[in-house]
């Protein structure tokens, strides 16, 4: 028999017990409704992923790869573990020419799934695209593990082999750099042309010169040794060959533009550019003259070159052209040919992507021959022998010029100053600014620019560099050069007591851009680029004394049926 006592420890014990229960029944109800909410969150978030997915896929389709990059961030941050969304972002980045974040990009989508084949794609396109043909192998070589019955990657991994092969073939027979010899000093162009001179006067006159010595001879010495007569036969022979084809001219079948004599004409540019217009080519001869002639002017001017705009005059600054010749013809229609009262400023990749980059080129050089202070011009990341190889240039001067044109034209490109600075207070370059603080003018016309870009350094900074909207400095979104904020150019500025940066080397939406407070401009005049942007070109103009930019929009014209890309290397057109 329980005592009192006894029963109330009983039921206190039942109590407790009760109570434990129905908290433990609590805490697991709690936990079950917790983790069906993360899940059903986690759910929504994958979701609303997808269909952030499923726009940036319609945007990219529309051409529209900022904006897809913008969706495919916004998946991203729902759901960062889907391989896909990054590898898509990407391809987006490639399309912008960002191929140092699509890399990045690429490469987080393989170490969320090894195995997925399109993240070793999109690395080995971008790795392609910067030249980097040994790491872009091993990706395509990856790919092909991966999928060793498709005939796409199979072709692929074929093409980047060939260039690897070729890279390694080059470098093995190339001379070393002390040892290279200048091509234009090998070339005369007085030579180019297979009919002789109409007018023969010279040597005939000189031939009748040595007949008459002969003549002269037999008549004081009353006989002519055979050793006389061989000598004066030389004489004959020779001069005749040398003043039939130092004179030559160029063939009677020729219909195109022509330089007489040495100077190069507004008639002749006109003439030329008109030829163009047709899909007419020009004479090597004069090719050859052009270049030549721009090559010796280009070699006198120092890496920074300093431009006066007297009062009540105007100065024109145009961003990349990329090879777009009818665009070109349309800046000169809206805004005039240069000339000494409407000079020119041509802010570097005058060629590549484009297939008509030998016609935009010549025709600038053009009139940089006619009058050196109507037209000047930069140098861009795209005047260099590793993205002529890549982007068309150099097989568009081999199917329009010759092989030894891209010699050339590679040699005549290390001499283009690296930037301008117009009345003391606008700093123009292609790229942008540096990774450290304290360049002064005077470092940048320090520069041995004789050379093909480095990979870092003042040089390579002004050629690839971008702005980016916060302040201080970042990684390079191309993978070359750097990012650098409104902090970084308001600093340069200062230091150099100067009031603008113009820049090019973007394609904006608008053709142009202004940022940091105002004090960056971005100009970019290839309209509709690579025939698949959308975008507008544009060109500034700044009126003396104030030098207020004042921008011009102009939309695409059209050109002959002829994609760009047309002349690049073959695993390049496979990814465009």
């Amino acid at each position: 028999m329980t005592t009192e006592h006894e029963s109330s420890q009983l039921y206190a014990i039942q109590t407790v017990l009760f109570l434990s229960g129905f908290v433990h029944f609590l805490l697991r109800h709690v936990r079950q409704n917790r983790d069906n909410m993360e899940t059903k969150n986690e759910n929504s978030d994958v979701s609303r992923a997808e269909e952030m997915k499923n726009q940036a896929n319609e945007a990219f389709k529309g051409h529209k790869f900022s904006n897809a990059i913008d969706l495919y961030t916004k998946a991203i941050e729902l759901n960062g573990n889907n391989a896909v969304y990054w590898a898509n972002r990407a391809f987006a980045h490639t399309k912008l020419e960002e191929y140092g974040s699509a890399i990045q990009d690429a490469s987080k989508a393989i170490e969320i799934d090894p195995k997925y084949s399109k993240g070793y794609y999109r690395r080995g396109a971008a790795y392609l695209a910067m030249g980097k043909f040994k790491d872009a192998l091993k990706d395509f070589q990856q790919v092909k593990r991966i999928c060793p019955n498709d005939p796409d990657a199979a072709r692929k991994l074929k093409e980047c082999e060939k260039a690897v092969m070729k890279m390694k073939f080059e470098e093995a027979i190339s001379a070393p750099v002390s040892e290279r010899r200048s091509v234009a000093e090998s070339i005369d162009y007085h030579t180019i042309g297979n009919k002789p001179r109409s007018s023969s006067f010279l040597p005939t006159k000189t031939a009748l010169a040595a007949v008459v010595a002969a003549v002269m001879v037999v008549a004081v010495r009353g006989f002519a040794t055979t050793e006389i007569l061989m000598v004066l036969v030389s004489v004959v022979l020779g001069t005749y060959w040398w003043g039939s084809f130092s004179g030559s001219e160029v063939e009677p079948q020729y219909s195109g533009a022509r330089i007489e004599g040495e100077e190069v004409t507004l008639e002749f540019v006109k003439q030329m550019m008109e030829d163009f217009k047709n899909q007419k080519t020009l004479h090597k001869r004069y090719a050859y003259q052009i270049v030549l002639k721009t090559r010796q002017i280009l070699q006198a001017l120092p890496s920074l070159v300093d431009i006066s705009v007297p009062n009540g005059k105007h100065f024109t600054v145009c961003g990349d052209v990329h090879g777009q010749f009818y665009d070109l013809l349309n800046i000169f229609e809206l805004n005039g040919l240069p000339s000494e009262e409407n000079p020119y400023l041509f802010n570097g990749d005058f060629v590549d992507r484009g297939s008509f980059s030998v016609e935009i080129i010549l025709t600038l050089f053009a009139f940089k021959c006619m009058s050196p202070s109507s037209i000047y011009l930069a140098r861009g990341n795209h005047e260099s022998k590793s993205m002529n190889k890549i982007y068309g240039f150099e097989g568009e001067v081999r199917s329009k010029l010759s092989e030894k044109f891209v010699d050339l034209f590679a040699e005549v490109f290390c001499y283009l100053p690296l930037a301008h600075v117009i009345n003391e207070k606008i700093f123009v370059v292609h790229g942008g600014l540096f990774s450290v603080d304290g360049v002064k003018l005077s470092d940048i016309r320090a520069i041995d620019r004789f050379c093909e870009p480095p990979e870092e350094g003042l040089m390579c900074e002004l050629l690839w560099s971008d702005p980016q909207p916060l302040p201080g400095r970042g990684p390079s979104k191309r993978g070359v050069g750097l990012s650098f904020g409104g902090d970084v150019t308001k600093r340069f500025l200062e230091d150099n007591n100067l009031d603008l940066v113009v820049r090019s080397h973007e394609v904006k939406d608008e053709g142009y851009e202004v940022d940091h407070d105002g004090k960056l401009i971005t100009v970019f005049s290839a309209p509709n680029y690579c025939d698949q942007m959308g975008n507008k070109g544009a060109f500034i103009r700044f009126e003396a004394p104030d030098m207020k930019p004042n921008i011009v929009t102009f939309s695409a014209v059209p050109h002959p049926d002829v994609k760009p890309m047309a002349y690049a290397n073959n695993f390049m057109r496979m990814f465009n």
